[in-house]
């Protein structure tokens, strides 16, 4: 196994909610991140989910942001604890970490765990590639974090905007690749 993997981290966001993504991404996606976990576990790559989630009443939630004020506002349950997927659940070994905004480090202690995992390369999925996965892949590249985006182990309600993400903007921060191909590099 190449050893630089010793220093990798599957980050898979926004899992729970896939609910919220179009019925016909749902599966195709599911299908992809199934493949991607299983090969990281094999590969012994440490896997790690982020939930967006707040206290009861929404407390870490301004009416200011325009996003996150509206779901204050309307009640769309983001102070219920997270459900994932059949067969997508994280396992006991897997860590989990709860963000309060878009980004994977925003109010979460996501850099506290990958320094004490010495992990300096993510491997990035989620929904949306353009919430959780654009706002992560800026901050991290920012921390001088190596990235790769997994380009069919991320979907968006906006299909026209997931693409110019991945082909235009992602590219000069990150390393786009698919699933299989970043799977294959793993047990090359």
């Amino acid at each position: 196994m190449d050893t630089r993997l010793n220093n990798t981290a599957l980050l898979v966001m926004d899992l729970h909610l896939l609910h919220r993504l179009p019925e016909q991404q749902r599966q195709p996606l599911v299908d992809v991140l199934q493949k991607t976990i299983a090969a990281a576990r094999s590969a012994g790559i440490p896997i790690i989910y982020v939930v967006v989630g707040f206290r009861k009443g929404l407390p870490e939630v301004s009416m200011r942001n325009k996003r996150f004020g509206a779901m204050k506002q309307n009640s769309l349950g983001m102070d219920q604890p997270p459900t994932f997927p059949s067969g997508l659940a994280p396992q006991p070994e897997d860590v989990i970490v709860t963000k309060r905004r878009f980004s994977a480090f925003t109010g979460s202690d996501l850099e506290v765990v990958l320094r004490a995992g010495e992990i300096w390369h993510l491997v990035l999925t989620g929904i949306s590639t353009s919430g959780v996965v654009l706002s992560t892949l800026r901050e991290a590249a920012d921390k001088d974090l190596q990235l790769t985006v997994l380009s069919d182990g991320c979907a968006d309600g906006d299909s026209e905007l997931h693409s110019v993400l991945l082909t235009k903007v992602f590219p000069s921060q990150a390393e786009v690749l698919t699933a299989d191909q970043w799977i294959e590099g793993i047990r090359g």
